[in-house]
């Protein structure tokens, strides 16, 4: 078999994924070889610190350089990999790399969700390939699926858990009935939550996820801003085991689906937060810290993309799948997919969106309690499809499950229920997935 030259790799970042990605490169480099019809080598790494101490990687320390512009705009760089992650100065190494015609394969799902459109834009420019499968769900194939494998159908939702951290804490408190700061403590001392677990708990992560993956479902560009975002931090004991009783876990989802809004025209909803989801749906059994997406289609029907969606080793393992795919279209003359925002669909507020919700409410002893409760839904044209009362005296309790209506009808229902008197508190609010 006749190899050709070098295509030579220009790396961004060399912690826990860009250091797997270079032992990889080492490992399987005869086998990449082979895939490619021609070696990988690596033409320089961009490190923050040059002193570091990085074990034993297997590279010559000479490659290593803390000018990662002066690294990107090299001629003899075909494919830049960026796992630094973060807005700036990322966005500017890339779009340079783009421009000049190179490659790009990146893990920034921070800056895809936050301004993708200037990426896709300077690849048109420069025809370059823009890769980014470990964006979303680590090892997981689930965006060339979307890209590729489904381009020829209408993708009509997506529903996903796409952040370990949150599904591990949702998934402990489930188990074994642990509130969430004792879930949370357990989850960082198995090293699943960070220090500080803002982006992942409060469903910053999951938004820059979801905003991806419905801008390739959709053909639409979809931004993190666009993106309704609710974290789990409020998610109790109390409401775990209130979905124990309804058949039901409590998951944080993404989800984004098109549809028409009130007005008729084709819109995309995309959202995230908490949710109460029946053990019978195929979401309700990802357990631990895996990830799992659930894509509905006209022709293909029900697709479920499961495994592990971060840590080192699965995150390059969708790095390399995205360096091989660049290096072969280099040597072959020819491009990815381009992107794809033909249908230029508006976002449709939370508001609009259909959902139910699961309200539980601390009440008054008293006559006339569920009526005068009753009488606010029916205000705001908001179905009950099911109340369970429980305690007495000061615990008495009404739990409410709706059936489906516009967010902003049920949003309204609950300001209105916080303001009776008989009302002394709404111990939780949580949505409901699946069911009429």
């Amino acid at each position: 078999m006749s190899v050709s030259k070098p295509v030579r790799l220009a790396l961004l970042g060399c912690g826990t994924v860009g250091s797997e990605v270079v032992r990889l490169l080492h490992d399987q480099a005869d086998d990449l070889t082979a895939r490619i019809g021609a070696p990988l080598e690596l033409a320089g790494i961009a490190v923050r610190r040059l002193g570091r101490e990085r074990g034993d990687l297997p590279v010559d320390p000479s490659l290593f350089t803390t000018d990662a512009l002066g690294l990107v705009k090299r001629d003899d760089v075909d494919v830049v990999i960026e796992v630094v992650g973060g807005i700036e100065p990322a966005r500017g190494w890339l779009v340079e790399a783009l421009r000049a015609g190179k490659s790009v394969v990146t893990a920034n799902k921070a800056l895809l969700a936050e301004d993708g459109a200037a990426l896709h834009d300077a690849a048109a420019e420069g025809n370059a390939d823009l890769y980014y499968e470990a964006s979303v769900a680590g090892a997981i194939p689930l965006l060339r699926p979307l890209r590729e494998s489904l381009h020829g159908d209408r993708v009509t939702r997506v529903t996903g858990i796409v952040n370990g951290t949150t599904n591990f804490i949702l998934s402990s408190m489930d188990a074994t009935g642990a509130g969430f700061s004792e879930a949370l403590d357990e989850a960082t001392e198995l090293g699943y939550a960070e220090a500080d677990p803002t982006a992942d708990v409060e469903g910053f992560d999951a938004a820059a996820k979801a905003a991806i993956l419905a801008s390739l479902a959709f053909h639409s560009r979809v931004t993190a801003a666009d993106v309704f975002r609710e974290g789990m931090t409020g998610v109790t004991a109390g409401d775990m085991a209130s979905a124990k009783e309804m058949g039901c876990t409590i998951k944080l989802l993404c989800i984004a689906e098109r549809g028409p809004d009130e007005t008729g025209q084709e819109s995309v909803s995309v959202r995230v937060h908490p949710a109460m989801i029946p053990r019978s749906h195929p979401l309700a059994s990802v357990g631990d810290a895996f990830n799992a997406v659930f894509v509905e289609a006209d022709a293909a029907g029900q697709l479920m993309f499961y495994g592990r969606g971060a840590g080192g080793m699965p995150t390059a393992s969708a790095v390399l799948g995205d360096i091989v795919a660049a290096a072969r279209n280099r040597l072959s003359g020819t491009r990815a997919p381009s992107e794809s925002n033909y249908a230029h669909l508006p976002i449709r507020p939370i508001g609009a969106a259909m959902t139910r919700y699961h309200i539980s409410l601390d009440v008054a002893e008293r006559p006339g309690v569920l009526a005068a409760v009753a009488g606010v839904f029916a205000q705001h044209e908001v179905s009950i499809a099911t109340v369970r009362q429980s305690g007495r005296a000061e615990d008495a309790k009404l739990v409410i499950v709706t059936h489906g209506a516009p967010d902003a009808n049920l949003a309204a229902t609950v300001e209105d229920l916080s303001g009776l008197d008989i009302v002394r508190s709404i111990a939780s609010v949580l949505r409901v997935e699946g069911g009429a």
